[in-house]
């Protein structure tokens, strides 16, 4: 799963394998060393010799250093990027998906997956990496220095080697498992968390942080008993591995001492074999505690290998139409049939027709649940109609790219949504390539200067997590403005005055009328003075349409839009 975010760096991972050579070579010379300069300088009593081999036991000493520490640098850097990578495909391809699949999925389970499991990953990917190399270099080459030395006791090695294996890998597989259920539950914890911050004051307007703090505690508790069952296994892995290593190194050590006595082995070919079934002793441990390690990375790699998969429902065709630079805004509907992928079996809009005219502006009435705000979401493209299709200049949308046509579209929504950044930023969402002169100009337009240039920092002020700084009524500004300043061609706009009182609202709807002038704009109505100024009423029931006209033909002729202007707009 990593090696395709490996392969970019190839260089960087030939000059770590070239230094692990090295490395490898210089540590592997060193029981050579240690075996002349027993034999042929303590036992002969040769002193040049015995200052010779400390010489070159030395030097071996200096070249592992040095390039067991270039590996470590290189493997880690390599890690790090790597894992800042996957970071960033599964960040790509989270805010590419379509609403759909964030209505099956928690913003917690991602936001866990890009940050624990992308720190799983990078801990085996840096530093766990560079151990797997070392060791399992270090464990081939001793092995066969082994055989060089001893061909007999290396036999004896090689029947070690698969007893402390086999019951490694054996175990590692439960540990994946339980692995990956533990970052499952971590994901709920953090799901939990999420949802709780981001409604803080509903939380403590009804009194339930004991609940929330109840509930989270459980969600912990059931996180942690699942890290138990894994550590268990993993200290069971790691405790049987250290047993069996240091119990062979042992026998080694004893069948060595009997052949030096009846000398079939020199002392010296004895203390070489010995640094070599370390070496192979210690790899084989170090491997064994980071096969658990992995196992649970490889958990977490396949989480993330879910959201890389993942393909949103809702993307361009493989030739996609053009639309014009700016299109001229003239909209239909035709016989559309809708129901959201959550609720299959009932229909949202059904045989919905429709037509706008390049710059009219139309409301939409209806009691809720009739279907107005699935019909922006259609215009938009965040969901394919089931049946019939929709035009924009008689073109087909669902024949566009997405991102294309939701340029030509300006959206302002009931429920505002501002950014953790500067009030200068977040109108300049609307058009990123915007000078500040021109955000301004469109804070002006929307009412939102005054208040703006009154806060602490004027445009530079930070508005906080979704605007908390700023009351309802100016984030809403603020959102008008940020459309004012995309300047689209098509407007839509969700009751953007709900939140003022009557003089912004007066204010605001005078810079609204200015930007709805030449451009088609659809609004969703909840007060008169909305519906007063608009060409067309569309009055919706259960996703159908009941009627169209002006206010006063509507009054007249059709009962539920004269009960809803009764109950929603007052005496008429």
């Amino acid at each position: 799963m990593l090696w395709p975010f490996i392969t970019p760096y190839y260089r960087t991972l030939i000059a770590a394998i070239a230094a692990l050579l090295i490395a490898s070579a210089a540590m592997l010379a060193m029981p050579v060393a240690l075996r002349y300069l027993i034999d042929n300088g303590f036992i002969a009593q040769d002193m040049t010799t015995v200052n010779r081999y400390f010489g070159w036991f030395l030097m071996a000493t200096v070249v592992f250093s040095l390039f067991a520490a270039m590996r470590y640098y290189l493997v880690t850097w390599l890690g790090e990027r790597v894992v800042a990578d996957i970071r960033n495909a599964v960040y790509v391809r989270i805010i590419h998906m379509d609403p759909a699949f964030f209505e099956v999925t928690r913003t917690g389970e991602v936001l866990s997956r890009l940050t624990t499991d992308t720190t799983l990953v990078q801990s085996i990917s840096g530093t766990g990496l560079s151990i797997a190399l070392r060791s399992t270099l270090s464990l081939v080459g001793g092995l066969v220095m082994l055989v060089l030395t001893s061909p007999q006791m290396a036999a004896y090695t090689m029947v070690g080697i698969v007893i402390v294996v086999l019951p490694v890998v054996v175990v590692g597989r439960f540990i994946r498992k339980l692995s990956r259920q533990s970052q499952d539950r971590v994901a709920d914890t953090s799901g939990l968390a999420g949802e709780t911050l981001n409604a803080m004051q509903t939380v403590q307007s009804f009194t339930l942080e004991e609940l929330q703090v109840g509930r989270y505690a459980e969600a912990v508790k059931h996180s942690f008993l699942t890290a138990v069952r894994r550590i268990r296994l993993n200290a069971i892995l790691i405790g049987l591995a250290f047993v069996l290593v240091f119990c062979m190194l042992t026998l080694f050590l004893w069948q060595g001492s009997r052949a030096v006595m009846a000398g079939s082995m020199t002392g010296g070919q004895l203390g070489q074999f010995l640094m070599y079934a370390f070496f192979v002793g210690s790899s084989a441990t170090a491997l064994s505690s980071l096969w658990g390690e992995i196992q649970r990375a490889a958990g977490a790699m396949e989480r993330l290998s879910e959201l890389l998969q993942a393909e949103p429902a809702i993307k361009p065709p493989a030739v996609p139409e053009r639309l014009p630079q700016r299109v001229e805004g003239r909209i239909r509907f035709d016989h559309v049939g809708f129901s959201y992928p959550s609720r299959p079996e009932t229909r949202a809009l059904d045989d919905f027709c429709l037509e706008i005219a390049p710059g009219n502006t139309l409301a939409v009435v209806g009691p809720s649940g009739a279907g107005k705000s699935t019909s922006f979401q259609l215009l938009l493209r965040f969901y394919d109609v089931s049946s019939g299709k929709i035009l924009v200049d008689g073109k087909d949308i669902s024949h566009l790219d997405p991102r294309e046509l939701r340029r030509q579209i300006g959206l302002v929504p009931q429920e505002t949504v501002l950014f953790g950044e500067s009030a200068l930023e977040n109108i300049r969402y609307g058009r990123p390539a915007a000078t500040d002169e021109e955000v301004r100009q469109a804070a002006v337009m929307a009412e939102a200067d005054e208040f703006i240039r009154n806060l602490p920092e004027g445009y530079d002020t930070f508005l906080g997590e979704r605007g908390t700084r700023l009351s309802g009524g100016q984030r809403q500004r603020v959102a008008i403005a940020r459309a004012i300043l995309k300047d689209p061609p098509i407007l839509l706009l969700d009751e953007a005055t709900s939140s003022l009182d009557a003089e912004n609202e007066r204010l605001v709807q005078a810079a609204l009328e200015g930007l709805m002038k030449n451009r088609t704009t659809l609004v969703i109505a909840h007060r008169l003075a909305t519906v007063m100024k608009v060409d067309r009423i569309l009055v919706m029931n259960h996703g159908r349409i009941e009627a169209v006209g002006t206010h006063n033909e509507l009054i007249k002729n059709n009962e539920l839009y004269a009960r809803l202007a009764q109950l929603q707009f007052g005496d008429i």
